[in-house]
């Protein structure tokens, strides 16, 4: 069986373009929505995570999400220990599923592109980008601002992809997204 993954920085819209697909009957993986399941659910996860950080890596049997948060951007090498742990059990998860597509926003920066067939980067320009973050989350345009250019270039993410779809508000989504999937059935 193929894999695809869909990928696209903040504020593109992959989630959009994803929930167009799901329309046209496409099943699609949530590695974020995956990744929390697991990291909740997953013993395995569970012992490595609090052997890697600590006993306070959980709160009352749940993820505690400040304590890391803090251990993940206290150095690369954490957060390339922490991705080691929960990349591989999402991975698992999604070839487990059946599915054939995946919504993943770190694609590259996860080094997970290697676990798929094709790749398909949803970009936006910058200011369209700034302005949903905005709308969406009711933040300022600085703080949007510092999360788009947070991320790795579009542009790089573009070129590594196999296909783009411009979400622009003026290019035909559907157009696009009709022609990926009749290449790629």
């Amino acid at each position: 069986m193929k894999h695809y993954c869909i990928t696209g920085g903040i504020g593109a819209g992959k989630s959009f373009v994803c929930n167009i697909m799901r329309e046209h009957g496409i099943e699609i993986y949530d590695c974020d929505k995956g990744a929390r399941r697991l990291i909740n659910s997953s013993k395995v996860i569970h012992d490595r995570l609090v052997s890697l950080i600590g006993e306070e890596t959980y709160k009352d049997g749940r993820y505690n999400t400040s304590v890391v948060t803090k251990f993940l951007l206290a150095s690369d090498d954490n957060k390339k220990a922490i991705n080691s742990i929960v990349h591989p059990a999402v991975i698992d998860d999604f070839y487990a599923s059946g599915m054939k597509w995946m919504e993943c926003a770190i694609i590259y920066e996860a080094d997970l592109d290697q676990y798929v067939d094709k790749v398909v980067a949803v970009i936006a320009p910058r200011e369209v980008r700034i302005e949903r973050i905005m709308k969406r989350d009711g933040i300022t345009y600085d703080k949007a601002s510092q999360w788009v250019d947070g991320q790795e270039s579009q542009d790089l993410v573009a070129q590594r992809a196999d296909y783009v779809i411009i979400n622009d508000g003026k290019k035909d989504l559907h157009e696009q997204i009709n022609t990926i999937i009749n290449k790629l059935k």
